[in-house]
């Protein structure tokens, strides 16, 4: 039998969480004899339902010139106004009602759990389990937050894991910063992208029925929950101008969550420290994770993305683990998957970039 350090040990406790407590290891029987694969990239995954998240060096991108762009004017026009609004929305803070900020706060909030807890954690990773009620919850503040449907949001970040940092990745960093935060939703996909994430695992988005009714009736929802909703409540409630309502409570408001959700991709990818694996270039950055409510931990989360923290650290600078963990509290999440600390020791002294600080 295999020593105990060259196994995978798996502990569950009870409904909580699963971790893995050895440093992983692949170990493939060849003719008798064990071969151990050193790529820093073959980890174990706790989660073996999902692999496709997890990155494939394997693939480079193909010689020769890229496709000519192709803009979405659509987009463009929309994403123009959309942040003129936010802007006016700005110079309209000054003057709005107490219950107008705590409003638009609240909603950006719980937008912003709906992509994190929902879209990222939840769905495209399957790093925790959640009961239905916490689901829905989730789907509605994941429509709140208008940022695709849950299937290709995490269609999407699927590839961008397993792709990363090429043409098959859909906001590929290494086109730069413009590209990588919002560039990417005004041009047509690269056929990498369509091709490649054309050929990954789904099903488990297909079987979930809350994520494919989301789906179908998508533009109804974000009508409601992300324009309609968000302007009525302070407008009618408590006598906001509708001005204020619209641009402040809406527009700015939208506008706030899209550019946190956007610096994971484009910031993360490019600025801070690389303490877990120096061979790619997703970082670790406190800025991005104060206002994307703890997706900044970038470099832990790209080399660990079967961790339901998205971070070593769970309740540091993360709301959304502080969330989750609220959730099991109430029995509402489960099964929350964790590296532990000799795996994640063991990987920064193999790739680390060498700024790690233990405590």
């Amino acid at each position: 039998p295999d020593s105990a350090s060259s196994r995978l040990q798996i502990s569950s406790s009870y409904t909580t969480t699963t971790t893995i407590t050895a440093p992983p290891s692949r170990i493939l029987q060849n003719g008798g004899r064990k071969l151990e694969k050193s790529s820093p990239y073959l980890e174990e995954d706790i989660r073996p339902e999902i692999s496709d998240d997890i990155h494939d060096p394997s693939y480079k991108d193909p010689e020769g010139p890229r496709p000519k762009l192709e803009y979405v004017w659509r987009n463009i026009i929309l994403m123009a106004l959309l942040h003129l609004g936010a802007l006016y929305g700005i110079t309209l803070i000054p003057t709005c009602k107490v219950y107008t900020w705590i409003w638009g706060f609240t909603y950006y909030l719980i937008s912003a759990l709906g992509i994190t807890a929902g879209a990222h954690r939840l769905w495209s990773h399957r790093t925790y389990k959640a009961r239905l009620p916490l689901r829905v919850f989730l789907i509605i503040a994941n429509t709140m937050a208008f940022q695709n449907d849950v299937f290709e949001w995490a269609r999407d970040h699927r590839a961008h894991h397993k792709f990363s940092e090429t043409d098959a990745d859909p906001h590929n960093s290494r086109r730069g910063f413009f590209f990588s935060h919002v560039g990417w939703l005004l041009v047509r996909k690269h056929p990498a992208v369509k091709e490649k994430g054309g050929l990954l695992e789904l099903s488990d988005l297909k079987a979930e029925k809350l994520v494919m009714f989301q789906r179908r009736y998508y533009k109804l929802g974000i009508l409601l929950l992300c324009f309609i909703l968000p302007t009525l409540v302070p407008w009618y409630f408590w006598g906001e101008t509708f001005a204020h309502s619209l641009y402040v409570a809406t527009f700015l408001r939208y506008a706030i969550v899209l550019n946190a959700t956007w610096l994971v991709n484009s910031a993360a990818h490019l600025y801070g420290y690389r303490p877990y694996d120096n061979t790619i270039n997703p970082r670790e950055n406190i800025l991005v994770s104060l206002g994307a409510v703890g997706e900044g931990f970038h470099n832990y989360h790209h080399t660990f993305p079967y961790d339901y923290s998205a971070s070593e650290y769970r309740w540091h600078i993360n709301f959304t683990t502080f969330f989750i963990d609220c959730m099991a509290f109430l029995g509402l999440a489960y099964d929350r998957k964790k590296v532990s600390k000799a795996a994640v020791l063991a990987r920064i002294k193999r790739t680390g970039d060498g700024s790690y600080k233990s405590g």
